[in-house]
């Protein structure tokens, strides 16, 4: 609830604090004294648009600070300030402020964090409830009739809910199998193209880097060969560098003994034959290693070549063919089986479909047997608010199939009738200010236990009324009040004389300069404010005593 709202230079109120408390709390002062400027100034943290000309003569900027605390923080608020970041500790009260400047744009905080006016509009609905003579939110707005009407007949709107995500899942589902097979019997010829293409060609995981190793050594050994082939030559001729060193070892055998440096060299020697000839081994194995089928090395690029040119076509890497083949044969054997799947599919579709209207069918039920209770409650109310012609109703009609959702498939508004004989007609259609706001009140005290917003404020209610009927009005206020917060802005002795909290509002002129103040009554300032609203600017006795008995019945 609201607890505290500071105001700094807003039109003619140059500084002002106020404290509220649980309960029903009255505002009352003579007209013209300030009272719609405590709303505008309230309406700028609920994220109202910014005027500057709501900026005190002479100043550069304004400012206004409201604090709301919460034994619990509604839903709607705390999803809102987890969706932006903000931080809040628990129990923390929420504190917002808006700034203007005279030269024009306004900035907004909450608990001095930083946000965008945007975001005080997406939680004022959780925080003020506001009925004025141009009401055009809350209760009047249609979009939230059906969940007011749910919340009153206590219905299971989340079975509903539960269904209807069933039903949308099992029809999307449904309906990819559908588009996937009818995408795959489009491409089916293509399909059988390409597999038989990749089937006869039979691509290999690796497979690429194989043939592409293989044929680069086949390569490398036809370019070494005719070198090889040179050498081999050399080495095998009659004057070869091994024949030569055999033929000297022979030599130097037969002449060895005459001195010992001989035998040394010929030990020599016979090992540079023993190498010579290993390295006529190492060459002759070379030569064998590298001896190449040219056929071999046609059909390694060939194959190369071929499995490079489906992985382009097919727009994937080489490594990956195997994989397209699988994926091509998996939707060839989905259009063969898709068939069995889809009438599974249908099934599972046609029974959540079942669930879910039986579900929004039960809703729609308990929808109407709250209606007609709401529509008694409502009815019952409105004589003792001099509307006694008037007549209100629950409309439910029933959405055609592409409208159904979550919510069921009712649309449901409140509609009335203010005259005999003349048709229903939305709230927000009623000429008469006061009407609506005495309707709205009717429709609030039957729904008093749906709860709402934190706070609930009145403005003028008691417009055009009086004796009875302001009587009337005051005493479902105050019961309205009784477990939460609500704030009347009044006119009306009877409404006022019902507060727990009384403030007064007065407009006082110094020299040029003109002010607004608030004051918070005592009882003997309560007795005196009433009186003057029973009597006018003259309080004389006689109004000072009804004042009395109007505190009291109160």
């Amino acid at each position: 609830m609201l607890t505290h709202l500071a105001i700094r230079n807003i039109v003619l109120i140059e500084a002002l604090d106020l404290d509220f408390g649980r309960g029903l709390g009255v505002l009352t002062g003579e007209t013209g004294a300030g009272k719609s400027i405590l709303l505008d100034a309230l309406g700028l943290v609920l994220g109202n648009r910014a005027d500057s000309g709501l900026v005190r003569a002479g100043e550069e900027k304004a400012s206004v600070t409201a604090t709301f605390e919460f034994a619990t923080l509604p839903e709607a608020i705390r999803e809102a300030l987890d969706d932006a970041e903000l931080e809040r500790e628990p129990g923390e009260p929420l504190i917002i402020r808006r700034q203007l400047k005279a030269d024009g744009g306004s900035k907004a905080w909450i608990n001095d964090q930083p946000v965008g006016v945007a975001m005080l509009r997406e939680i004022s609905g959780a925080l003020v409830e506001l009925h004025g003579q141009h009401d055009d939110r809350g209760l009047v707005n249609p979009r939230g009739h059906r969940a007011l009407l749910d919340r009153y007949a206590g219905a299971d709107v989340d079975a509903v809910a539960t269904a209807w995500r069933g039903w949308s899942e099992a029809r999307e589902r449904l309906d990819a199998a559908k588009a996937s097979i009818e995408q795959a019997k489009a491409d089916q010829d293509l399909l059988l193209a390409h597999l038989a293409e990749l089937t006869n060609l039979e691509p290999q995981a690796g497979e690429e880097e194989r043939l592409a190793g293989a044929r680069a050594d086949m390569q490398k050994g036809e370019k070494l060969a005719g070198d090889l082939e040179e050498l081999r030559q050399v080495w095998e001729g009659s004057d070869s560098p091994l024949a030569a060193l055999r033929v000297a070892a022979r030599k130097l055998d037969r002449i060895g003994g005459e001195h010992p440096l001989l035998a040394e060299a010929l030990e020599a020697l016979d090992r540079a034959v023993i190498e010579a000839g290993e390295a006529e081994e190492k060459l002759e194995a070379a030569a064998e290693a590298l001896v190449h089928d040219p056929a071999a090395l046609d059909a390694a690029e060939t194959r190369l070549f071929e499995l490079r040119a489906l992985a382009r076509k097919h727009n994937c890497q080489v490594d990956e063919l195997p994989e397209k083949m699988r994926e091509m044969r998996a939707a060839l054997d989905a259009i063969e089986g898709g068939e069995a799947e889809i009438d599974a599919l249908e099934i599972a579709a046609k029974e959540a479909a079942v669930t879910y209207r039986n579900a929004a069918e039960k809703l729609h039920a308990d929808r109407v047997t709250a209606a007609k209770k709401l529509d008694e409650a409502v009815a019952a109310e409105l004589a003792p608010l001099k509307l006694d012609a008037a007549r209100f109703q629950t409309a439910i009609a029933e959405l055609p199939e592409e409208k159904w959702g979550a919510g069921g498939m009712d649309a449901v508004e409140f509609l009335i009738a203010t005259n005999p004989g003349a048709d229903f007609a939305p709230l927000n259609k009623i000429a008469s200010g006061g009407e609506l706001s005495r309707f709205i009140l009717a429709l609030k005290v039957a729904l008093a236990e749906q709860g709402g917003a934190a706070t609930v404020i009145f403005d003028e209610i008691d417009r055009g009324v009086g004796g009875a009927v302001a009587s009337a009005i005051g005493e479902r206020l105050a019961r309205l009040a009784a477990d939460g917060q609500l704030l009347a802005v009044t006119h009306s002795p009877q409404v006022a004389a019902r507060g727990a909290t009384h403030y007064m509002i007065a407009k006082s002129s110094e020299g040029t300069v003109t002010k607004t103040s608030v004051v918070l009554l005592d009882e003997s300032g309560r007795q005196e404010e009433i009186a003057r609203m029973l009597s006018g600017a003259e309080v004389t006795p006689e109004a000072r005593a009804q004042a009395d008995r109007l505190l009291e019945k109160a």
